[in-house]
């Protein structure tokens, strides 16, 4: 790559005391996101939707190919045919496709094959994968850490959700060819994850869960 491609760096250097007070921060803050099932019938802006979004689209990503697209769906017919899909997929899943052993896991979340979120929350944002990109003439290129950017991207999205003050799950239904065609994609993208999103009904409640502790999540080998 030539030189002349490169741009200055926009960085902020902090000093050690902003970095622990801004770390201390964010912490507080995605330390209270939680995985919301029940939805009230308020609208998220527009706006809102378009930031987050183009905020998840600033992921670093396997050779800058940017191996994703949202689809953003809020119309309620489009809505309902998801969720009619989707819980089919589901029924199967809990009824034949789950061990005892699975089921016993989902069992404190209360989970189960209805999926009302579908249609209550603000909006759904279904994440694609592109495996493969094409030019303006229709010449295919192949992307690069597919699942690895995408997954990062999603991480992006969830947080800019939450910073925004909108409430999130994410829902996977398997397998999710069906949305490729009610949302009409080509078949070179993989949908990876429906991100429910909207603002939590006055009744919502969560699961009574806790984290793993920092020693059990992580390790320092300090020189």
């Amino acid at each position: 790559m030539k030189q002349d491609s490169f741009i200055p760096l926009d960085f902020i250097e902090r000093t050690d005391d902003e970095m622990v007070a801004r770390s201390a921060e964010f912490l507080q803050l995605i330390q209270q996101r939680r995985s919301v099932r029940d939805y009230s019938a308020r609208e998220i802006p527009r706006q809102v939707i378009e930031n987050v979004i183009r905020a998840a689209g600033s992921a670093p990503s396997g050779a800058n190919m940017q191996p994703w697209h949202f689809v953003v769906v809020t119309d309620s017919a489009v809505r309902a045919r998801i969720r009619d899909a989707a819980e089919q997929e589901e029924r199967e899943f809990y009824n034949h496709r789950a061990s005892a052993e699975w089921l016993e896991a989902l069992a404190p979340l209360g989970t189960d094959e209805r999926k009302p979120f579908l249609e209550t929350a603000s909006c759904l944002i279904i994440i694609f994968l592109k495996k493969f990109s094409f030019n303006a003439s229709g010449k295919q290129f192949k992307n690069y850490y597919t699942m690895e950017s995408v997954g990062i991207a999603s991480g992006f999205l969830i947080a800019a959700l939450h910073n925004a003050g909108v409430a999130t799950l994410t829902h996977t239904p398997s397998p999710m060819r069906f949305l490729n065609e009610i949302l009409d994609r080509p078949h070179s993208e993989r949908a990876v994850m429906v991100l429910v999103a909207g603002l939590p009904s006055e009744d919502a409640t969560v699961p009574d869960i806790a984290r793993l502790p920092l020693e059990e999540i992580a390790s320092f080998i300090d020189g």
